[in-house]
Order: structure tokens, then C-alpha cells, then sequence
């Protein structure tokens, strides 16, 4: 039966700076690179092999699944790119020391702008330091300027819905190499969260989550319960 592995990047520089990072592009730190490697020895010993592969365009979650895939000798594997699986925009957050700005703002406004459901941060301003909108990875992409979970959603679900569902349903062994929202976004719809229990949910950095497939009479797939990979 069909698998689904997601994995979230290793430790990112500004995870370790407490920064809020979005979509802005920042590189792994050591411990980020062990645990994208931990995460391919896992997968390797307990033999649950990606046959193809789906990321973002951001860095630190490429690299996090070119070292998962080395350390499982599979560097050759097909993957897809797609901005749709970034992280969530933070908007005007972008950059900021997450505690400097509980500080500023308060930790009920942050808390707001962090864990709710459909109240997105304040927007970014076109052109200002940490605006991606120039980079050329997204040319004819009309760049977001703030994103609520709920807006990231309606970015990632038409994504699975159409590019990585068939591939699941061909049979593959789909690994995602992805960002905590935008994972949330996957998982709430996989395990039918409600926005409200998902605003409490963690993706912790570099744990492969499994998802066992099974199919119906019809052909639909229906995902079983998630589990870490280190618990089976």
C-alpha cells in the first residue's frame, strides 16, 4: 500500500536565533544538518525507502532532503520543487526576534499572529529587507505579503490534491521534505483536525511522520493514523 513520509527541515539558523523566518532563505545549522541526516538513517534502518520526492524551494528543506537521501543512498530519486510547500509568509514578522517582539507587541498579540487559525501577522512591505518578491526563484509568482495557516492551507491542499495525491495513487512511496505550517497543512487535513485543536499542534524538526494508506473498492486512498517513525 501506498506510503506518505513527512519531514520537516532540520534546526534552520534563524530556528536557532528564535527569529521568525517565513519565507525568507536561510541555511541549516549543524545540529539541522545531523538531524536531516538522522532522519535518512532512521528511514534507512527501519526500511521505509522514498521512491519519489516532493520539497519546496526553500534551502534549508532541499538540503534537509538531499542529506536525508544520501544517507539512504538514494540522491538519484526524482524530486519536485514547488513553492506551494514553502513555509508560511510571517509578513511583517519576518526577521524579528520572536521574544523582542512578545515584548513590543505582548505575548497575547504574538500568540495571535503565531498559533491562530485566520489572523495572519501584519503584511510585509513590498521591497523592504526580507521582501522575496525580487527573487528570481519566484519569477511569476504572485508572492504573498502576510499568510495566516488558513491561507497557507489554501495554497497546499490544491497542490496535493493535484501533483501528489496521483503519485500516491500510482503506488509511489511519497516522501515531502517540507516547513512546520506548511506540514500543519497536510496533517490537518490527513488526520480531519480542527482549526482549532491544529493551532496546537507541533512539527517537530527532522521526526519522519507516516502515513499508511489503504485503498477503498472505489480506488480512493484513505490515510491511517500518523505515527513518528522512531516509535514503530
Amino acid at each position: 500500500m501506498p506510503k506518505l513520509i513527512l519531514v520537516r527541515h532540520g534546526q534552520s539558523q534563524w530556528n536557532l536565533e528564535n527569529r521568525f523566518t517565513g519565507w525568507w532563505d536561510v541555511d541549516l545549522t549543524e545540529k539541522g544538518v545531523a538531524e536531516a541526516k538522522a532522519a535518512g538513517a532512521l528511514m534507512k534502518e527501519k526500511g521505509v525507502i522514498p521512491t519519489t520526492c516532493f520539497t519546496s524551494y526553500q534551502t534549508r528543506a532541499i538540503k534537509t532532503l538531499n542529506l536525508a537521501l544520501e544517507e539512504m543512498g538514494r540522491l538519484w530519486l526524482p524530486v519536485t520543487k514547488d513553492w506551494r510547500l514553502n513555509e508560511r509568509h510571517y509578513g511583517g514578522l519576518t526577521g524579528l526576534d520572536k521574544q523582542e517582539t512578545r515584548d513590543k507587541h505582548g505575548e497575547d498579540q504574538v500568540h495571535i499572529w503565531r498559533r491562530s487559525f485566520d489572523t495572519p501577522p501584519p503584511p510585509m512591505e513590498p521591497g523592504s529587507q526580507y521582501d522575496p518578491g525580487a527573487d528570481p526563484r519566484y519569477d511569476g509568482i504572485d508572492v504573498p505579503y502576510t499568510e495566516s495557516l488558513k491561507l497557507t492551507i489554501e495554497r497546499v491542499l490544491p497542490y496535493w490534491e493535484s501533483d501528489i495525491l496521483p503519485v500516491l495513487e500510482s503506488g509511489e512511496t511519497v516522501i515531502i521534505s517540507a516547513h512546520g505550517n506548511s506540514l500543519r497543512a497536510l496533517v490537518k487535513h490527513l488526520s480531519n483536525i480542527s482549526d482549532e485543536d491544529i493551532t496546537g499542534l507541533e512539527i517537530p524538526t527532522g521526526q519522519p511522520i507516516i502515513y499508511d494508506f489503504d485503498a477503498k473498492d472505489d480506488g480512493r486512498l484513505v490515510p491511517g493514523e500518523r505515527y513518528y517513525l522512531k516509535d514503530s
